[in-house]
């Protein structure tokens, strides 16, 4: 070692002296006070070299030891996701993979600007990093602030292709020392072909050519400079900049647009006068066109994604990034037979009811016992009414409720006296079924807010004297019911329905009316609550997706456990009555198939018509209904769109999605 070192020793006795003087005395000599204690400026000087030294090769050597990765990451290679029906076969592929990588000299000079403009527009002159960005990064990450921003082009390429989105300091470094290293290696024009073609856009959508059909219906090559300021935008993040998705959004784009087009100016890629004939945002497609094909399979896609990433626990970023295999619960057979008897009672409504079928709609669930939703119907065409029919609470239940005031008194009893104990009631206990009969409390008749007495209707004002409440219920006779509901108690019968299966957000307000169906359930809520009592009393929550997996990889779940809603002997009383009706109302088809129970559903000013029943494994419910949702979502009259009781189209329909013919 002596050996090694001894050729530096002359240097070394040159360099002692400067040593020496560097070197700290404390205190210092010929100094007073607190300045005896301070370095000299030599020293500072020194320190501050050596740092930057150290420093400067600390730099060199992580520069020098940075490789740049031989293989993209997923956000590079993305793949479509592939939807199953129950049967294992093939339902739907979403289109996300049909990404086209643009060469630059196809993508308008408007748009690369635009692009620029929006997050680097010292693109062409800088090394690949902004120091000044970095800096702001990192103290945003250690402050765990927003450490969106701030990142050239280069280094979100980087980030995109080669490292992950983890919001760490040492894939900050990593990003930075790369992207030095890329803008070495690659020019400029191919690091933003390759960001163009590899950045998030939302909707699924990866590259500006993507972008530009998912948000306006054409290729990047016919994109104005308004459009392309709009689609920048979305870089600083989609799921805030979507104009699509909520009126805070919509804003928060319109001035991202406008400062981008103000940017534009100020680099010179737009002319004032140009500028200037740009006033109008350029409004985006409401839904993304590229996976719509306007069948109903687009509805149960809608439906699966959604609980896909709920249950599965996944972002839309990392769902939009495919290789995903999503095996639903959809039964083929049925989903085909609904659409089809659904389909025909559209075309007989123009035919027979033009004026009212043009604003008529449809929704229909199937949900088994144990929570798999079967078959619905969403709507006409995905591409011009997204909204999904079975899934929407816009309707009343009407009487297609009393299942559920009935399973809350006999689980629950009711109460004769305020504060006083539970009586039980049974199948058989007997209430006045007379029309126009008060309702009333412990304490007398119930009064409204404006002081009339509150009294019960039936259908067609019929009265029936006294009536057990199965016959009642068998029947769909209302005024024992809005008694019941009195008795029981409104806030039981809310709950019950909850456990059972309808939202809390769509029951009705707790007023003697919420015992004849003010609530508004959507079909499939309604479908998944007379499963409850097909279910002897457990109520399961309904799902579209039995597995997923990742390149066959599984993907945890959380599947929905049963919960029990009611008992036994209640769920077999409701059950046992609603067959009564089925056999009243249908008396051929039950004498086949005596396992089937259902009733109609109607409501006191006509907007809603509901059929709902089970067999001994499977509910459906179906709701028809007019609508202008041009104008409100407030029902309109049916005016004869439902048909009567002896020829019924919801029945109809739910015959058809129970197999029935």
């Amino acid at each position: 070692m002596l050996a090694l070192l001894a050729p530096l020793a002359p240097y070394a006795r040159r360099l002692a002296p400067y040593a020496r003087r560097l070197k700290p005395v404390y205190p210092r000599p010929g100094r007073t006070g607190w300045r005896r204690w301070m370095p000299s400026w030599r020293q500072w000087i020194g320190g501050v070299l050596t740092s930057f030294g150290l420093l400067g090769a600390f730099l060199v050597t992580a520069y020098a030891m940075t490789d740049i990765p031989s293989n993209l990451n997923s956000y590079a290679t993305q793949q479509d996701n592939v939807f199953f029906w129950s049967d294992g076969t093939p339902m739907a592929r979403t289109g996300w993979v049909q990404r086209q990588a643009m060469p630059l000299k196809d993508i308008p000079q408007d748009v690369r600007w635009a692009v620029l403009a929006a997050e680097n527009e010292t693109f062409y002159s800088d090394p690949g990093i902004s120091v000044r960005g970095i800096t702001r990064g990192l103290w945003q990450t250690v402050g765990e602030g927003d450490t969106a921003g701030g990142s050239t082009i280069t280094q979100q390429y980087v980030k995109n292709v080669y490292l992950n989105q983890n919001r760490t300091i040492s894939r900050k470094f990593t990003e930075a020392m790369i992207a030095l290293k890329l803008d070495n290696k690659m020019s400029k024009d191919q690091i933003l072909e390759g960001y163009l073609n590899t950045s998030w856009f939302g909707r699924g959508s990866y590259g500006i050519q993507r972008a530009a059909q998912a948000y306006y219906g054409k290729d990047v090559s016919k994109l104005n400079v308004s459009e392309a300021a709009m689609l920048a935008g979305l870089l600083k993040g989609a799921g805030l900049y979507d104009p699509t998705l909520s009126a805070a959004n919509h804003q928060r784009a319109l001035e991202r647009w406008k400062w981008i087009l103000d940017r534009m100016v100020k680099i010179h890629r737009l002319t004032p006068q140009q500028r200037a004939t740009y006033t109008t945002f350029p409004e985006p497609l409401k839904t993304n066109p590229l996976y719509n094909t306007g069948a109903q399979s687009d509805y149960l896609v809608e439906l699966a994604s959604q609980y896909a990433k709920k249950a599965g626990r996944l972002t839309d970023q990392q769902f939009d990034l495919g290789g995903y295999q999503i095996y639903t619960t959809f039964d083929r057979k049925r989903e085909q037979a609904l659409t089809d008897a659904v389909t025909k009672a559209r075309k007989q409504a123009k035919r027979n009811d033009p004026g009212p079928a043009k604003d008529a709609h449809y929704g229909a669930a199937s949900v088994t016992a144990d929570g798999r939703i079967l078959a619905v119907y969403g709507g006409p065409d995905h591409r011009t009414q997204g909204y999904n029919e079975s899934n929407a609470a816009t309707v009343p239940a009407g009487s297609a409720f009393l299942p559920f005031v009935y399973a809350a008194g006999l689980e629950h009893g009711v109460h004769k006296t305020r504060g006083g104990p539970a009586t039980p009631v049974t199948p058989d206990s007997v209430y006045d079924g007379d029309d126009n009969i008060p309702v009333t409390t412990p304490e007398g008749p119930y009064w409204d807010r404006s002081g009339k007495k509150v009294t019960a209707h039936n259908d067609g004002n019929t009265s029936y004297g006294k009536i057990t409440l199965r016959q009642a219920l068998a029947r769909s006779v209302n005024t024992p019911f809005m008694q019941l509901g009195m008795d029981t108690g409104l806030d039981t019968v809310r709950r019950t329905a909850e456990a059972a299966g309808l939202l809390s957000d769509t029951i009705g307000p707790q007023v003697p009316a919420l015992s004849l169906g003010n609530s508004t359930p959507s079909a499939i809520r309604m479908a998944s609550g007379y499963a409850t009592f097909a279910a002897a009393g457990t109520h399961t929550e309904p799902y579209s997706v039995r597995r997923i997996t990742r390149n066959g990889a599984p993907v945890s779940l959380n599947t929905p456990q049963p919960q029990r809603a009611v008992g036994t002997e209640v769920a077999q009383d409701v059950t046992d009555a609603l067959t009564d009706s089925f056999r009243a109302a249908h008396p051929s088809t039950a004498a086949l198939q005596p396992h089937l129970a259902g009733k109609a559903g109607t409501t006191a000013n006509d907007t809603a018509a509901w059929y709902a029943g089970s067999d001994d494994s499977v509910s459906t419910a179906v709701v028809v209904y007019r609508m202008d949702l041009a104008k409100s979502l407030e029902p309109l009259p049916l005016q004869g769109l439902a048909g009567t009781s002896a020829d019924s189209v919801p029945y109809r329909l739910w015959s058809a999605a129970m197999g029935l013919g």
